[in-house]
């Protein structure tokens, strides 16, 4: 083997990219691998977002690793015992030491003669390099880093005090006794009213249109009283499915009878609220629920910051910036010192490299996906995406065992390429994911589509893919093994 060649390269060292190393030294040991990521750190959402509450929106029993249990107090945890989580994880597992920092994968060219990936990468404090594998990992999310979503306000550039996208935010954001105006009413939006409300004047929730919210208690009450009874690693593993099936138990309810889910959903914030407050207006969405992810608040938090009279919630459209604030355009004024835009994020499909095949250019939303994770036609690549409607790392888990499942077939049978094949050109080409969220529907031109079957089909159901990634065949009779 070439002294320079590695077997997979890796490209990400956030929640992603660490599982999949992970999982190649426990199941591949004799694979040459490495990780190479853009930013300083690891942890990648859990290192970038930095604003105040910032935490998990699905439950660490979920969200963290199968190979290594969560075992903090709190289901639903804050994002630095998340990173630290993380850290830990890649200090035991000797990952930390083979990611290589402040490497930005720009183009990546498959070449069939020589079975491999040729890849370049910018680094800002030395020459450009050039790294050669036989297997391509792209773990770097779905999302721009460098920017988040702002749309383009009206007036804007009047407002006296500073617009920030949660983002960019950083320690030098003064908010202690100052009059806050959040714009949005997504995950983001959920967790930093209350954060802010705790030291801010006053602190508004500006939405358009309002949002699913469900509150569960921060500390998982069933897995507090199985640790007692069995220990943590046992109460770990029935947490996890516990939380594995009802999730996928509510979903297909929200799907089934979704007006019977609404009206139990809206009850439940009604009576967390108090009387006369107006949940028709404020509480009450305008699709069923699961066509976007639902808010989690733990322990209620952001119900309890309206009781309080700290934060007001607000639906409306803005007409104007204001030197002072917003005016909305049914006239009302909102006064602002500091106005947060959690108007959500940019997609970017696979973090916006070139990705060519034998000199032909590889576009995405010309790509169908194969098991959710490979894509017809291209070879020898996995992009790792994780579920809309639960824990992210259920699907990456998944997909980095099956990954190894792939790299020991070939071994095994001598293989060296690994290829969906091309699709028929007159299967219908269905969009990527059912999800009218906006980050979403701003990119939906961009992503790659899926079909009406398996193995074309992007399951959103974890016991589904269990099945086909973990004990079904890879050699399917569909992928191409040469």
């Amino acid at each position: 083997m070439d002294d320079d060649l590695l077997d997979v390269l890796i490209v990400g060292a956030g929640i992603s990219g660490i599982g999949a190393a992970a999982h190649l030294k426990r199941l591949c040991p004799d694979r040459r691998w490495a990780i190479v990521e853009a930013r300083d750190r690891l942890g990648g959402t859990w290192d970038l977002f930095r604003y105040p509450g910032v935490r998990s929106d699905s439950d660490m029993h979920t969200l963290g690793y199968s190979f290594r249990p969560w075992t903090g107090d709190k289901a639903i945890a804050e994002g630095p015992t998340i990173l630290r989580y993380l850290e830990e994880t890649a200090r035991e597992e000797g990952i930390d030491r083979q990611i290589r920092y402040r490497h930005r994968m720009k183009r990546a060219e498959w070449s069939s003669a020589d079975a491999c990936w040729t890849v370049e990468i910018e680094r800002p404090d030395a020459a450009a390099q050039v790294v050669r594998t036989r297997f391509l990992m792209m773990c770097g999310g779905y999302y721009d880093y460098d920017a988040g979503y702002l749309p383009d306000y009206p007036g804007r550039e009047r407002f006296h005090g500073p617009l920030v996208h949660p983002q960019q935010w950083s320690d030098a954001i003064e908010y202690v006794g100052k009059r806050v105006v959040v714009i949005g009413s997504g995950a983001t939006a959920v967790t930093l009213v209350p954060a802010l409300a705790e030291k801010a004047a006053h602190v508004t929730m500006l939405q358009r249109s309002p949002t699913y919210m469900v509150t569960r208690p921060a500390v998982d009450p069933f897995e507090t009283r199985l640790r007692r009874l069995l220990g943590a690693r046992a109460a770990h593993a029935a947490t996890r499915w516990k939380n594995v099936l009802l999730g996928q138990y509510f979903f297909r309810l929200c799907r089934a009878r979704p007006s019977r889910v609404k009206k139990t959903l809206i009850d439940l914030v009604r009576q967390q609220l108090q009387p006369g407050f107006d949940v028709d207006t404020h509480f009450t969405p305008r699709y069923n629920p699961w066509e976007q992810r639902l808010c989690l608040v733990p322990d209620g938090d952001f119900f309890a910051a309206i009781r309080a009279g700290t934060v007001d919630v607000v639906t409306g459209e803005i007409d104007t910036f204001t030197e002072t604030g917003i005016r909305l355009k049914d006239g009302k004024t909102l006064e602002a010192d500091l106005v947060v835009s959690a108007t959500g994020l940019v997609m970017k499909v696979m973090k916006g490299v070139e990705l060519l095949v034998d000199g032909h250019r590889v576009t995405p939303s010309e790509s169908v996906s194969y098991k959710g994770a490979m894509f017809a036609g291209v070879p020898n690549f996995v992009s790792v995406f994780g579920y809309t409607n639960a824990s992210w790392t259920l699907k990456a888990d998944l997909v980095a065992r099956w990954v190894c499942r792939i790299l020991n077939h070939m071994k095994r049978t001598g293989a060296r390429v690994c290829m969906p094949p091309a699709v028929d050109p007159a299967m219908p080409k269905l969009p990527w994911v059912d999800f009218s969220s906006g980050y979403f529907q701003r990119a939906l031109d961009e992503l790659p589509r899926q079909g009406p079957a398996r193995p074309w089909k992007l399951n959103q159901n974890y016991l589904v893919d269990i099945l086909a990634l973990r004990f079904g065949r890879v050699d399917d009779g569909v992928m191409r093994f040469a």
